[in-house]
């Protein structure tokens, strides 16, 4: 009997032992799956680091149409970057936002539509963003996986599909998405991006069809301009007020500002502002360049030479990045009112809309006027007075290349959109880096990453075929000469 007890006694030991040790790597606070609140949020968090420099290679758009240069550690901005991964686009925030669309289609508890938002609005919010990703990632590699991306087991090896096909689904992902938003339901809970205003979120999608409209002024006009209409007419941005910031968190040092952190965290000091975009500001007294850019000893303002190959010491040298834009806290602007009125104005030269350049002069002035607004410049007399100077006035024998120059000294920081705009358009007017690693010059693409041969070979030699060669200049399906 003794026995009995003491092997009982030992076995119980073991197996509360082994009980013991899984629970070792279990917290008890730890929830089986996130609920759909954190996914949005943590899908939200991915902007920065994927599109407004948050690392270092997002910062590529704002080098690529030289709004700054760089200094010790020049690379990018001779174009060496040559291949990149969209792997953690879908591992990331677009398998979150699946999983969004799934967990309220499929009723569960995760999605709970009494805590975080009503189905619609949930489901809708997470269509937004996901066909927001999409956008981006097609715009810069071209034909991707799509249509059998994110079924996990269902498709290892997804198709790559066009960007014309993406673009149709796209427009209408957005439409529809919009459509499905019930202002008079719960709003989505964990939305720090527009604060759960489900009209905002309308907003944004309209307006992103709307700079997809444009896009296909070259390459399908006549859907481009279908487009735009109804993108306009269900509501794009209309005020100051209604602009779209991401916005960083002065106090918390894992939600920083990243400029912030490149420059007073890292003391890296890599970047500053380019001589492309001093030289074209300054002599016009664009009272934004203060705002922009930096000013050293005694008030004055020096770009940096942009495209050369050697190391060069910024602080106390060359303007910095400007503080509006570097603060721990500083948000960094996606979607602006002067941005939809410089598209008005360019729809209005393009024939999208009716009258042409009279149209498009208001729309232009305007536009410059509400940006001077935006960065909080604006003076009257100081206006008229830059709206009047010959090389600003709307002049139609120049007026394309006004609107969109003018745009990219608005959407400073913005640089995949200036980049986007280059693409299509030609402007503004841009020399490719002297010390160029390539006499190409300006990457009009990104190449797919090195592993996809390896991990989709069949789908990814198809989508070369199809697409062109997989390097920098081959153009995308819009970016036509």
């Amino acid at each position: 009997m003794t026995k009995l007890i003491l092997i009982f006694s030992v076995a119980s030991l073991f197996m509360s032992c082994s009980k013991f040790d899984d629970d070792l790597n279990v917290s008890p606070t730890a929830l089986a799956e996130p609920t759909t609140r954190g996914l949005l949020t943590n899908s939200l968090q991915s902007i920065p680091g994927l599109m407004l420099g948050g690392t270092a290679v997002s910062r590529n758009g704002s080098l690529y149409t030289q709004q700054l240069s760089e200094g010790p550690y020049p690379g990018p901005s001779l174009y060496n970057e040559r291949t990149f991964s969209f792997a953690t686009w879908y591992t990331g925030p677009l398998f979150n936002l699946q999983k969004v669309i799934e967990y309220n289609n499929e009723g569960s508890s995760f999605a709970n539509p009494n805590a975080n938002g009503s189905k619609d609005n949930q489901v809708a919010v997470a269509r937004i963003l996901k066909a927001y990703l999409f956008l981006n990632m097609t715009d810069r590699w071209g034909d991707i996986p799509y249509s059998q991306a994110l079924q996990g087991d269902k498709a290892f090896s997804p198709v790559y599909d066009k960007q014309q096909d993406i673009y149709t689904d796209l427009f209408k992902e957005f439409k529809e998405a919009a459509a499905q938003i019930k202002t008079n339901e719960k709003a989505v809970v964990g939305d720090f991006l527009l604060d759960g205003n489900m009209t905002a979120w309308k907003r944004f999608a309209n307006t992103t069809r709307m700079i997809m409209a444009l896009r296909l002024s070259k390459v399908d006009p006549a859907k481009g301009k279908t487009e735009y209409a109804s993108a306009v007419a269900d509501g794009v941005i209309s005020s100051n007020a209604q602009n779209v910031d991401y916005k960083f968190i002065a106090s918390d040092p894992n939600n920083y500002n990243p400029w912030y952190n490149n420059y007073s965290v890292s003391f890296r000091n890599d970047y500053a502002v380019s001589t492309t975009l001093t030289n074209y500001m300054a002599p016009k007294n664009d009272p934004r360049l203060k705002v922009y850019a930096e000013e050293l000893s005694g008030g004055a303002i020096k770009g940096l030479a942009y495209g050369r190959n050697a190391a060069v010491n910024i602080p106390a040298a060359y303007s910095r990045i400007g503080n509006r834009f570097r603060g721990a806290g500083s948000p960094l602007n996606i979607y602006s009112y002067a941005q939809v009125l410089f598209m008005m104005a360019e729809a209005a030269k393009i024939g999208y809309i009716p009258g042409s350049d009279a149209t498009a002069a208001v729309h232009y002035a305007n536009a410059i006027k509400a940006s001077w607004e935006h960065y909080e410049v604006y003076n009257a007399t100081a206006y008229a007075t830059y709206i009047a100077n010959p090389s600003v006035a709307y002049n139609p024998a120049k007026g394309y290349e006004q609107i969109i120059t003018e745009k990219w000294v608005h959407m400073f920081l913005n640089g995949w959109e200036t980049w986007n705009d280059w693409r299509r358009t030609g402007f503004p007017v841009l020399t490719q880096a002297v010390d160029a690693v390539d006499p190409k010059g300006i990457p009009r693409r990104w190449s797919y990453s090195t592993t996809e041969k390896s991990l989709n070979g069949v789908n990814y030699t198809a989508a070369v075929a199809a697409q062109g060669p997989d390097n920098n200049y081959t153009r995308v399906w819009w970016d036509k000469p």
